[in-house]
C-alpha cells in the first residue's frame, strides 16, 4: 500500500522533504502494519530514483520525531506508542458523521447582520499561474533577486540582535525600525512628511479600509467614490452603512466640482485611478485638498499603485498638498514585491491613528512582528529601492509592448493613454459582453478582468455597462505579452463572430391568432 503515497517529485524543492511529507502521509492513514519493516533504503532508493543518503536521512528524521524505531539489523518498524496513539484517534465519532448537516442547525440567515458573501467582488481563479497569458491586476512575475534577498533579510532577521524586537507581543505597537524606514525612505519619495505618531502598520490596504470604516463609517455618512472605482473599499464601507455619492472619472482621473461638498468623506485613487489608470493632475489634487478644507469631509488616498512612470512626469502624493490633516494616506508595503506578504500601512492625523491602533489591538493586536523587522532589514539595505527602479523600467517596456499590440491585435478597443501603472483600462465596442470575452479568451489561455463589477449601480433595474474590462501585465512575462495579446484579438474575433450570426438570425414571428 505504501507505493500509492509515493508521488513524483516536485522541482524547486528539496527532495527530503518531500519524501518526509510522503512517507509521514503514509503512517498516519496506516498504510503499514506495524510488525511489518519499512521497504530498506536501498529498495526505496531504487524505486524512486534518488539517492540511499536521501532516504536514510528521512528515516532518521521520522526516528527522531518519534514516528519509527530501528531494530537491529531487522530495519525500521512503526514506533508502538504512535500506533496506540492512532488507535485511539481512530475510535473516535466518524468524520462523515461528525461533519454532517444537522437538521438543527442555526438558522444563518436570520442571525447574520451581514453577508459579505454577497458583496460585489473582483474573481480571479486561483490557478492562474496555470494560464500562460494572465492579464490579471495584483500578481506580479515570480522575482528570483527579490526572493533571494528576502530570504537573506529573513536569515538575519533571526540573529539573536533583532529577534528581541519580534519574539514577544508588542499588543498595540509596530516595529520601531519598520516605521522608521517608511517615515524616512518611503514618505519622502511621495513628498510626505510624517512622524512615527502619525504611522500605522496594517496586513494591507483591505486591513486599512476596514479599520477606517468602523471608525468612520457609520448608516447617513456619504462616501464620495469614484464610479468606476475599487469594488472592494465600496464594499467595505457599504458594510459599515455608509451611503455611496457616485464621483465622475475622466481620462485625468476624479473629477473635483460642488458635489463633493455633500460628501463626508471621498475614496480617490488619484496616483493611478482605479480601474482606469488616470492620473490626478497637480490643479485637481490642489483643488480636491482645498474643497475638503473649505467643507470638512476627508479624503481617503489610496496611493496603491504608486506613481512610477519612467515615461512622464511624477506627481507628488496628495497628502503631500495636505497642511490640515483632512488626508488619510493608504500606502502598500509588498503588493509590487510579494503579495501574498500583506503588509500595508496608515498616515494620517495623530489622534485617528491613536484610535485606529486601539482598534487593531481589538482585532489582531498587530501584524506579525517577525515579517515587519525583515522588511525593515529589506528597506534597510536598499533592496527596496533597487526592487523599485527595476520595477519601473520593467513595467514601461511592458506598458509599451501592450499599447503596441493593443493597435495591432484590438483595433476597435479605447484605452486610458497615461504610460505607467501596470494595469491598462480597456472599453471594448458598446456592444461587448466582457464576461462572453473572458470565456473565450481563458479558452485560449488569456485571462482578463471583466469591468463591469467596478461601477456603481445607480438604481434597481440598471445594468452596469459591460464593454470594460482590464488587463494587469505586472505577472505577465515581457517575451509573451505580443502572444498573449494575439490571442486575446483571436478571442474578440470568436466574440465578433458569435455576435454577428446573433444579429443575423430572423427575428422569431408571431404566430397567426
Amino acid at each position: 500500500m505504501l507505493e500509492r503515497y509515493l508521488r513524483p517529485f516536485e522541482s524547486g524543492r528539496g527532495l527530503q522533504d518531500q519524501l518526509h511529507e510522503q512517507l509521514l502521509s503514509a503512517l498516519l492513514d496506516g498504510a503499514l502494519l506495524p510488525t511489518e519493516p519499512m521497504p530498506s533504503s536501498r529498495h526505496l532508493s531504487q524505486l524512486l530514483k534518488i539517492s540511499r543518503n536521501t532516504v536514510v536521512l528521512v528515516y532518521e528524521r521520522l526516528v527522531q520525531d518519534g514516528f519509527l524505531t530501528p531494530a537491529s539489523r531487522r530495519g525500521y518498524f512503526i514506533n508502538e506508542s504512535f500506533v496506540r496513539q492512532r488507535v485511539r484517534m481512530r475510535i473516535q465519532p466518524d468524520p462523515q458523521r461528525l461533519f454532517a448537516a444537522s437538521p438543527h442547525a442555526p438558522n444563518w440567515g436570520a442571525r447574520l447582520q451581514h453577508r459579505p458573501s454577497l458583496q460585489p467582488s473582483i474573481t480571479k481563479p486561483r490557478n492562474w499561474r496555470n494560464y500562460p497569458y494572465p492579464f490579471i491586476y495584483g500578481q506580479v512575475e515570480y522575482d528570483d533577486h527579490v526572493a533571494a534577498r528576502w530570504r537573506h533579510c529573513a536569515r538575519l532577521a533571526h540573529v539573536r540582535a533583532h529577534m528581541g524586537h519580534w519574539v514577544d507581543d508588542q499588543v498595540m505597537h509596530d516595529d520601531d525600525m519598520l516605521v522608521e524606514q517608511i517615515v524616512q525612505r518611503i514618505l519622502p519619495r511621495r513628498g510626505i512628511r510624517a512622524c512615527p505618531q502619525q504611522v500605522l502598520i496594517t496586513i494591507g490596504t483591505q486591513n486599512s479600509l476596514y479599520l477606517l470604516a468602523q471608525l468612520l463609517g457609520r448608516p447617513g455618512v456619504v462616501l464620495g467614490m469614484e464610479d468606476p472605482g475599487y469594488v472592494d473599499a465600496r464594499s467595505i464601507f457599504a458594510m459599515a452603512g455608509c451611503q455611496m455619492l457616485p464621483l465622475r472619472v475622466d481620462s485625468q482621473g476624479l473629477v473635483p466640482g460642488p458635489h463633493l461638498h455633500h460628501c463626508d468623506l471621498v475614496f480617490c485613487t488619484p496616483s493611478h485611478q482605479s480601474p482606469t489608470n488616470a492620473t490626478m493632475p497637480v490643479y485637481r489634487r490642489m483643488d480636491l485638498i482645498e474643497r475638503a478644507r473649505q467643507h470638512d469631509f476627508l479624503i481617503i488616498e489610496d496611493d496603491y499603485d504608486t506613481e512610477h512612470n519612467e515615461l512622464g512626469g511624477n506627481h507628488p502624493a496628495l497628502k503631500s498638498f495636505d497642511s490640515s490633516s483632512h488626508v488619510i494616506y493608504l500606502g502598500s508595503l509588498s503588493k509590487n514585491m510579494i503579495p501574498g506578504l500583506r503588509l500595508g500601512f496608515i498616515v494620517a492625523d495623530e489622534v485617528l491613528v491613536q484610535e485606529l491602533r486601539a482598534l487593531r489591538r481589538y482585532m489582531y493586536r498587530h501584524p506579525p512582528l517577525n515579517n515587519q523587522r525583515i522588511m525593515a532589514i529589506f528597506l534597510s539595505m536598499g533592496y527596496g529601492d533597487e526592487h523599485a527602479r527595476r520595477w519601473r523600467e520593467n513595467l514601461a517596456r511592458k506598458w509599451q509592448r501592450m499599447v503596441r499590440a493593443l493597435r495591432t491585435y484590438l483595433p476597435e478597443c479605447h484605452y486610458v493613454e497615461q504610460p505607467g501603472g501596470s494595469s491598462l483600462w480597456i472599453q471594448g465596442p458598446d456592444a461587448l459582453d466582457a464576461w462572453e470575452l473572458q470565456k473565450l479568451a481563458a479558452r485560449r489561455g488569456v485571462l482578463i478582468e471583466p469591468g463591469d463589477v467596478h461601477f456603481l449601480e445607480l438604481a434597481p433595474g440598471v445594468a452596469r455597462p459591460t464593454q470594460y474590462f482590464r488587463l494587469g501585465f505586472g505577472a505577465v512575462p515581457e517575451d509573451r505579452i505580443d502572444a498573449g495579446m494575439q490571442a486575446l484579438g483571436q478571442a474578440f474575433e470568436d466574440w465578433r463572430q458569435a455576435h454577428d450570426h446573433r444579429a443575423a438570425r430572423p427575428a422569431p414571428q408571431a404566430a397567426d391568432a
